[in-house]
Formats: structure tokens, sequence, C-alpha cells
């Protein structure tokens, strides 16, 4: 039966397809290591742990039935037990007690129920439904949407994914694009992974917008729209690499807005033209800018927004947007809490771990799909190869040379200095034409070309992504149950900052676990924290859990949070 098991009755039942599910059944547990976890089942449900899972997935039946593999997923989440294999390093009673089991399912089990639940439709399924449950509750924060780009590095053997650039490591490493859909407070909607390396505007064009479109609530009706031809549907905000005037007028016929930092701005204005602003930021504290703001003409004749902030040291920053309603600050505040969500990915990194491998698993990519083509990438190597011993040709001329005529560089004005080596004339002379072959032979080469095309060698088999979609999704869950915390926890403490700390703190607390089946209450009864301040909080977020009435999935026993030293909850 395996360590800490003693409902064997129940089990052997399972064994032989006579019972579908395990029913949790608490007992008085005293001193439950890591109990402290339970303080974030609320909000876990509240963000929609358990919320369209039965109508989107099936598990045969066993003794763990399809809520507590839920449940213990999104627990180990909080809990930041990383991946699957580090459950083999904790107390599986201790866990199975915080569970209503005797204990929780074994790594290769709880592998294998991942494994059947975890199918392409339902998993796509129920993050669209999460991701439209999200939108609808805040859909004042909805019209403003965050994208840009994570890179996930691929260390593995299994496969030879293609190389994309790393910013943490400022190398070019294997691995995936993950593109995240996020909110103005960092808080997570969506996510589309592709190991192809055609950038955010076709990710934009092929997956995101299109499902934008279905999903954003309260967008202007079509009459509305064409009552007004300067009201959008939503505002995308995104970095310098979607900056390109044909992608923002293909929005805008769309009526979708776009953001970003201006790519190519032209010359300083003048400074009596900035204004002190006061603004408001999302997480709360007000800042004052420098804003000023024109009409500007692109490339391609769109007439945009423009609006520029005057640093301290006098640089300006340009930002442009097709939002033509947003109020001056709006255009300001909008870009810069888009290091929301870059504090979001370090965040996902450091404590729920994004970037693990969640399987082994790969599989045939689309076919249809474009890749880099490689001799593209070849000539491009051989071009930067060529330049750069160039340049230093010409530096050893220009310090050999005695007198330089100011820009005199080509091959014909070097031949007039008789104190050059002929050699390193010669030598100028054939790399610049070998330049000019390279350069000329990378025009003739596309720069991209259909994955079926790629030579036998070059093809490569993908990551399969369904179960780390299925992951990334409780991942998101617990993400936003603890920002929900955090947010009730902030006006008790000192330091605002320190929220989340004090949630991770309590995530690992031990706490005891009492049962009541005549009043109908599961009371989770924290251990004392390091100090007063942190239980004076804590006490605070205990009235406002207990006020939500979360009832245990699966039995009739209200939640109760209390610390073990107060007798009233």
């Amino acid at each position: 039966m395996g360590t800490g098991c003693t409902r064997v009755v129940e089990r052997v039942c399972a064994s032989v397809g006579m019972l579908s599910e395990a029913p949790p059944r608490f007992e008085p547990s005293l001193d439950v290591s890591g109990c402290g976890v339970l303080w974030g089942l609320p909000a876990l449900l509240a963000n929609g742990l358990l919320r369209h899972a039965s109508s989107c997935f099936r598990l045969p039946a066993g003794f763990y039935g399809l809520p507590q593999i839920f449940i213990l997923l999104g627990l180990m989440a909080l809990a930041r037990i990383r991946t699957m294999e580090q459950l083999r390093y904790c107390p599986p009673g201790e866990w199975g007690a915080l569970m209503g089991l005797d204990r929780i399912p074994e790594v290769r089990t709880l592998r294998e129920k991942v494994k059947i639940v975890a199918q392409a439709e339902p998993v796509g399924t129920w993050g669209a439904a999460l991701s439209q449950d999200w939108m609808a509750a805040d859909p004042e924060l909805v019209g403003v949407l965050y994208v840009d780009g994570h890179a996930r590095p691929y260390f593995g053997s299994q496969t030879a994914l293609p190389r994309h650039y790393m910013p943490r490591e400022r190398l070019c490493l294997r691995g995936t694009i993950d593109y995240w859909v996020n909110d103005q407070r960092g808080r997570p909607f969506f996510v589309v992974s592709t190991p192809f390396s055609d950038g955010l505007l076709a990710r934009l064009r092929e997956d995101i917008v299109p499902r934008l479109l279905k999903e954003v609530p309260g967008q202007p009706s079509q009459a509305q729209l064409d009552a007004d031809p300067h009201l959008c549907r939503f505002t995308l905000v995104f970095d310098r690499e979607g900056y390109s005037p044909d992608f923002f007028k293909q929005m805008w016929a769309l009526r979708i807005a776009c953001q970003t930092y201006h790519k190519y701005p032209k010359g300083d204005w003048a400074p009596h033209e900035f204004q002190s602003y006061e603004i408001r930021m999302p997480g709360g504290q007000t800042v004052t800018m420098m804003l000023a703001e024109r009409g500007t003409r692109l490339s391609n004749g769109m007439w945009v927004r423009e609006v520029r902030k005057l640093t301290s040291t006098g640089h300006q920053i340009s930002v442009i947007s097709t939002d033509y309603y947003a109020p001056l600050t709006a255009i300001a505040l909008h870009m810069f809490a888009r290091w929301s969500q870059e504090n979001y990915f370090k965040y996902m990194m450091q404590e729920f771990g994004i970037d693990r491998l969640v399987d082994y698993e790969t599989v045939k990519p689309d076919e249809t799909k474009t890749v880099v083509n490689p001799d593209y990438r070849k000539l491009e190597g051989e071009i930067k190869r060529a330049a750069g011993i160039l340049s230093r040709k010409r530096a050893q001329f220009a310090a050999t040379a005695l007198e330089t005529a100011p820009g005199s560089q080509d091959s014909a004005a070097l031949q007039q200095y008789q104190s050059v080596p002929a050699d390193l004339v010669e030598e100028i002379q054939r790399l610049e034409h070998e330049l000019d072959e390279l350069k000329a032979k990378r025009k003739q080469t596309g720069k991209h070309i259909a994955f079926k095309d790629l030579p036998e060698a070059e093809k490569f088999r993908v990551l399969a992504p369904t179960r780390k979609r299925f992951m990334d999704t409780i991942k998101m869950i617990a993400y936003r149950a603890e920002t929900a915390l955090a947010d009730m926890l902030r006006e008790h403490l000192t330091h605002p900052d320190e929220a989340r700390a004090l949630l991770r703190e309590v995530f690992t607390a031990d706490a005891d676990l009492l049962p009541d089946e005549k009043t109908g209450t599961l009371t989770v009864s924290l251990h004392h924290l390091a100090n007063p301040l942190s239980d004076r909080a804590l006490r605070s977020l205990a009235i406002q859990l207990n006020e939500s009435n979360t009832i245990y999935p699966g039995t009739q026993l209200r939640l109760v949070f209390k610390l073990v030293s107060d007798d009233n909850p």
C-alpha cells in the first residue's frame, strides 16, 4: 500500500473498480507540517482552480479523484514545490492530512494522472474559459493588455530546438518563446508558446489578436465603431520589438489601438513643452513625471500620438500610441507600468519555476510554420566575420598611414599612400570585394523558409506543449490567488511590499487541523510567526477569509482560519 496508507479497504476497492473516488475525511491533527498552505485554498478556488474542471476533464475511477489532483497541484504551487519530483522529499502523510486523505499520491501516480488529464483540447478549453472569467471579473483593466515574450531555454538532448537570444544570459541558446498576455498589475490571462523564431508580430497576428477579439469583454459594438472613427476596442502595449507602422495600420483596421516606444524619434523637444503631472501607478504609489505630447506622422503616413517623458538627466523617452481618447497621463501610465510584466516574469521564474521542464516528450511540429533559413543565417555569420576583419585592417591602415584625408577609406584612395604596405592595401581591397559579394548573395537569399523545406539535417522535433500549458495554467491560478491575498494584507502591514514574503512564510508554516462535524467547520489554526506584527496582519486576513465561507471541496465543512492562541475564529 505504501508509506502512510491507512484507508486500506477504500484503496482495495478502488483497485478493483468498486470506488470511483475516495471522499475527503478529516481527522484532528496537531502540528501538521506545511498545513498553513490551506490559507491559500479560498483564493485558489475563487480564482477558478476547480471552475470548469469537471466539464473539461475526466479521470478514470480510482482512489484519487479530479478535485484532489487539482487541489494538490494548486497547493504545491503556493508551497513552492516547483516540480512533481520534489514531492519525493515531502512527508506524504502530512500532506495527506491537509487534503483529507491518508497520503498524497506518489510522484509516478501523479504524473500518470496529469498525463491523462492534460490533453490538448480540454486544456485549451479550460484555459480559454478561465481567461474569459478573469477578464470579466476586471473589465476596467482589460481595456489595456500587455504582451511580451519570455525566452525559455532548453538544455536537454531530446531535440535540437532553434536558437533564440536569451537576454538574461546574453547568449543565443536553444529553447522556446512564451508570449504572455497580462493586465496592468502583471496578472496573467494566457500564454502562447512557440519554438519558432518568427517574432512578436507574427504571434500577435496569428494567435493572440484573434483570441482577444473573441474573449475581451465590453468591446464597442460595430455601430459604435462606425459612429466614432477614433474609438478603439482595446489597447495592446508591448516593447520596441513590436514597433511596425504597417502593423499599427493593420491593427487599427480592426480598431485595436497599439502603444510602444518610438523606435526612431526625431530630435529632442524644447524643455518648455514639458509639464509636471502626478500619476498614480497600479501598485498604489504616486510618481511625478514631466510629460509633453505632439501628433506624429509615421513612415507609412499614419498619424499617431507621440508622448515624451523628460527624465532628470535630460533624456527624452518617446512613446507612440493609436489610442486617440486616453488622457496624456493615461498613455504614460500604461507604458511605464509595462515593468509589471517584466517583474511577473522574474517572480514566476524564481518562485514558481515557469522555466522548468514538465516532461520529456517531443512531437512533430507544424510543417507549414516558417523558420530562419539556415543559408541566410550562415551568410549573416560570414558577413559579420568579414566586416570584423575589414574593420581591423582599416584600423591598421589608419595607424600606419602618415597622413589621412578625412573620410578616405575606399580602396582607390588607399593607393596614394606610399607609407602603407602594398599587401595591406590588397588585403583591404580583397575584403571589400568579398563583403560586397556576400551582401549581394544575402539579398538574393530568403530570410525565412517553411519548416518542410528545411534540409533533413536541420529539422527538429518540438517539446510537447500540452502538459506544460496545463501546469502553467495551474501556476497562473496560484499567482493570481497569491496576489489577491497580498492585496488583503498590504493595508495591515507597515511595509506593504513585504506582503508576498509574509505569505510565503504562511504557506510553509505548521498548523493544527481541527474538524468539527457538529458545527460543520474545519479549523486551520496557524502557529505563530516570527513577530507580533505578522500575527496581527494575519488575524485581519483570517477575518476576511472567514467571511468568504469557503467549503472544502467534497465535504460540507466550512473552512475557519485562526491563530493557535485565538479562542474565537
